[in-house]
């Protein structure tokens, strides 16, 4: 669906009611530059202090975060998406991911095993995504998690999106799973799969069984919840997962873009391979 866009100059009167005592709020209006970003950033909290979250976990939430330009320069530039499969491979580091990816299927079997029989999910396309997202975890991104996803519920182009993400990440931020100084990758994705906040709170799960989820520690809390983000995308145990096969539609829940999923499925494959 796409969204209206609003000029940050003429700020549109917007209200919403409140839904106890019908108290008229001025509705957060998006921007595509950072004029008007404090002012959305009001707005917001005083909607979400409407809708039941509480003033001080958008006083700990809110307290350091700021319009974030790299986030937006990232998603204005997502241009390997564009390219053919084989340039996609050797940009992204294919074949060292394959190479990689053996050896942590080995070091990890039993863990493999395990989320396997749990979720249905094989270790390839686990270990496909693991490496594709941040090196198997080396490098999970250095931006202020709140701010990216904040920056992004402001701008026009996926306002209500982010926004939708933005009260995950305040749900994360009340029941301790998400630091408010907590630092990662551009559009505020989470940990070494690199979950945005709504999926962590939908399909996060404790793979270590040490009772907390911790998706930036635990590479099994990790692998465990992202095995059951794709068993909540239809992932059908023992099935294929190559393009045209019935699994395929779960990689395609991770990432909309065909030659991610396409370089996905192939690792994958790679990896699973005898």
């Amino acid at each position: 669906m796409a969204l209206k866009r609003f000029s940050t100059v003429a700020f549109l009167t917007l209200t919403t009611w409140a839904a106890a005592g019908g108290l008229a709020i001025a509705a957060p209006v998006c921007g595509n530059t950072s004029a008007g970003f404090d002012r959305w950033v009001q707005a917001f909290k005083v909607e979400a202090r409407a809708r039941g979250v509480s003033q001080s976990v958008l006083d700990r939430a809110f307290a350091d975060v700021h319009y974030n330009l790299p986030t937006i320069r990232a998603d204005r530039g997502q241009k390997s998406f564009k390219l053919s499969f084989d340039a996609f491979m050797q940009k992204r580091g294919g074949q060292s991911i394959i190479t990689r990816g053996r050896a942590m299927k080995r070091a990890n079997a039993a863990l493999f095993r395990s989320i396997e029989h749990r979720y249905g999910v094989p270790a390839g396309p686990l270990i496909a995504i693991w490496g594709m997202e941040t090196g198997f975890g080396s490098y999970m991104g250095h931006e202020h998690t709140l701010s990216a996803v904040t920056t992004l519920a402001f701008d026009c182009r996926r306002s209500d999106y982010f926004t939708d993400q933005l009260y995950a990440a305040l749900k994360l931020v009340a029941n301790g799973s998400l630091s408010v100084n907590a630092h990662g990758a551009a559009h505020g994705e989470i940990g070494q799969t690199q979950f945005l906040p709504k999926n962590v709170v939908l399909y996060g799960v404790d793979g270590d069984g040490d009772g907390r989820v911790d998706l930036i520690g635990s590479r099994a809390d990790a692998l465990a919840s992202t095995a059951n983000f794709l068993k909540g995308h239809g992932w059908i145990a023992g099935q294929g997962y190559q393009q045209g096969q019935p699994n395929f539609a779960a990689i395609a829940g991770w990432n909309a873009a065909t030659v991610y999923e396409q370089a996905i499925a192939y690792i994958g494959a790679k990896i699973d391979a005898p």
